[in-house]
């Protein structure tokens, strides 16, 4: 029983991935501060940069003949951001027995690491028919033993 727990433990359960971005002045209302939809478009960039560094990006999905729509996002707000700053994104991915994709982000102010926002999305799989997975894609399976997400069985 102490051995699986110890084995159980060293499982890693999340990836994490930090980004920097500046505001741009588009995305700001006229009072200078980001207008509260352009935080969709943060969680975005910190996905696309997650996916660039841990090979699970758009297109590494496409390449299997899948996508991944999102179906649920949420943001808290904690603190406003000014044209001229920049933030830092971090996106962190959770593990789930599930066949979908979810990552929680937070948003820190780079001036201060103050955290400005958090949030999270789930994304589900559906392949170019546009039918949903309700099981683990074999490729997906395979990316999440790579990273460490997925613990191999003992023999024995």
């Amino acid at each position: 029983m102490e051995i699986h727990y110890k084995q159980e433990k060293k499982r890693i359960q999340q990836l994490s991935f930090r980004t920097e971005v500046s505001v741009r002045f588009s995305e700001v209302d006229a009072l200078g501060i980001v207008w509260h939809g352009h935080y969709l478009k943060f969680f975005e960039d910190g996905r696309e940069a997650f996916g660039k560094h841990y090979k699970l990006g758009y297109l590494d999905i496409y390449e299997h003949k899948l996508a991944t729509p999102l179906v649920n996002i949420n943001v808290d707000y904690k603190k406003t951001v000014k044209y001229g700053d920049s933030v830092i994104i971090e996106t962190t991915y959770i593990d789930s027995p599930a066949a979908k994709i979810l990552f929680k982000y937070k948003i820190y102010r780079t001036s201060d690491m103050e955290l400005v926002a958090k949030g999270e999305s789930t994304q589900v799989f559906i392949n170019m028919e546009h039918e949903l997975f309700i099981t683990i894609p074999p490729f997906f399976e395979k990316w999440k033993k790579e990273n460490g997400l997925v613990q191999n069985p003992q023999k024995g």
